[in-house]
């Protein structure tokens, strides 16, 4: 398990709500049972509502997704499902969404 990979949602009273989850957790906790994860939505679940540095929008199978920072969670390895790719390359929104959410800055 890498920082920034995604995991199709394997939960089925959620997944239609929130088909992937984006592994924010640093890969120096991997030894952890647990990984800490920000829901990805389809943008118009928000309706009209998204916040571009705290929602922004990334790219997961061809399908434009928001990330619902606020609803960062930790949950079990376990429950994770299918890794789908790593969105290392879009670091800067992804931390720039967590930050603001932890630091207000």
């Amino acid at each position: 398990m890498a920082q920034f990979d995604v995991y199709r949602n394997a939960n089925p009273a959620t997944r239609a709500r929130i088909p992937y989850l984006l592994d924010v957790q640093s890969d120096l906790l991997d030894p952890l049972a647990t990984r800490v994860v920000v829901p990805l939505c389809k943008p118009e679940m928000l309706k009209g509502k998204l916040a571009e540095r705290l929602n922004p929008v990334l790219e997961v199978e061809g399908r434009k997704m928001a990330m619902l920072t606020p609803e960062l969670a930790g949950v079990s390895r376990k429950m994770l499902g299918e890794q789908l790719g790593n969105l290392s390359d879009k670091r800067n929104s992804i931390i720039s969404a967590l930050d603001l959410l932890i630091t207000g800055i």
